[in-house]
Formats: C-alpha cells, structure tokens, sequence
C-alpha cells in the first residue's frame, strides 16, 4: 500500500497557530478520548493533531473515528489503523491485537473505513512534522529504541520539531544524547504518549500541548472512567487482558 506524503499547499500557508493540542493512539477507547476532548476544549488551543492509531484494542472504533475525524486539524496513519482499515501488517500485531482488529474493523461503517485508509504515514505543515512512529520509514513501525535510531530520525524530516506516538510513552528527544526541555534553536522528536492505552505505568490518558510562540511542550494527564473502558472491551467480547492492562497502564 502506497500512502502519500501530506505537505502544505503553497498557496494556502497559514501564521503558526500559538497553541497546539496533540493526542495519540486513542485505541478505540471512547471513554479516555472524552475526558481529553473535555480539557482541550476547555483550553480551546488553535488545532488539535492526531498521530495515529486511533482504532484496535478498544470496543469502540466508530465513535472514535467519528470524534476525531471531526476534531483534528490532522491525522497520520498507525499500524493498527491499516490493520483494521485494510488488513495490511495485521500478522504483525499480538493476537489480542488481531481479534481487537477483526472487532473494529466489523463494527466500523464502511465510510470510516475509507477515512483510516486513505490517511497519510507522515504530514507536515507550519507547526512541525507528524508521524506515527518514525519520520525515518514511516510505514515501518520503528521503534526508537536506541540513541543511535532516534538520531537516524533527524535526517528524515526537515522541522525543528517531529511529533510521535506509537510506543505509548511520552518523551522529548534532542539531536544530542539525553531528554530536554524543547527550546528555540534546536531540533526535537517528541512522542505524545497515549489517550487509550498509557504504557508508562500511569494509567491516565495523555495529551501533549505545544506552544509555538513560547516553543515549549507540556505533558498533561488526564483521569478518566477506566472501569467503564474495560467494562466495554469485556462486553464486547474482547480479551480481558485488554480491559486489565487499562487499570495497570502498560
């Protein structure tokens, strides 16, 4: 599957917006997607972007698509929305992953469908760069696991700043070794963490806010109802491990 590159049009480049609101891997999870929307919306930032994955795992991919579909300035693909969207990379995911996969894609209407699928693996515009997992090979999944690969990352998009999700931990990644407080005149990867499934062992949703004017990010954790998400994902047939790791936030 061939997945275009989304760029600015030329003729309609816009002034930076000053607040930005950026969510990732949302996972079907209605419940934690709410409680995000309630805060961005009470701080009404200028945009708000999504980096994927914005179905799998959870009971509740329409909604979801739905909400942020209409909600996002932008959104880039994930690895789960291909699966879902198309079956691409679906042997890839773990077997809890495949059946959530095979809920979702049943329960999303065919228009949702064409949307995840006709998202692209990496957009840019006059805010910074935004993939799902890595601006190097983005429909690869990489994991920047290492110092050496997150540093590979720093050729492939031209931004002072790349926005990421995929792993479900939120860091900020400098050109040179170790974690900073991103700041003018240099160059940052930085991944959002999760809305639907916090791995960090925090089991609150995440939204990451950047401010272009100040050039600054903030980590926001956000509480929600996970007794009512894991009580859908069990409802819904799904495994429980699924609905226990909400609790445990990994």
């Amino acid at each position: 599957m061939t997945v275009p590159y989304a760029a600015p049009h030329p003729t309609t480049r816009i002034a930076p917006p000053v607040l930005v609101a950026l969510i990732s891997d949302v996972h079907s999870n209605l419940a934690a997607l709410e409680a995000v929307l309630r805060v961005i919306d009470a701080r009404a930032p200028d945009r708000i972007y999504c980096l994927g994955d914005v179905v799998g795992y959870g009971a509740e991919p329409e909604a979801c698509v739905r909400l942020v579909r209409e909600r996002c300035h932008a959104t880039v693909l994930g690895n789960h929305d291909l699966a879902v969207a198309t079956g691409e990379g679906a042997e890839y995911l773990p077997l809890d992953g495949q059946m959530a996969a095979e809920h979702n894609r049943e329960a999303l209407s065919a228009a949702s469908i064409d949307w995840l699928g006709a998202l692209p693996l990496v957009h840019a515009d006059d805010t910074g760069t935004f993939a799902h997992a890595s601006p190097e090979k983005p429909g690869h999944w990489l994991r920047l696991d290492s110092f050496s690969v997150v540093q590979e990352q720093f050729n492939h998009f031209k931004t002072d700043i790349c926005f990421l999700g995929h792993t479900h931990l939120p860091a900020t990644m400098s050109r040179t070794l170790g974690i900073f407080r991103v700041r003018p005149g240099h160059r940052f990867l930085v991944n959002v963490g999760s809305v639907g499934q916090p791995r960090d062992g925090d089991p609150r949703a995440c939204i990451t806010w950047f401010d272009t004017e100040t050039v600054t990010t903030k980590l926001e954790r956000v509480p929600y109802n996970v007794d009512v998400a894991a009580r859908r994902i069990l409802d819904a047939g799904l495994p429980a491990g699924l609905a226990h790791r909400l609790h445990e936030g990994h």
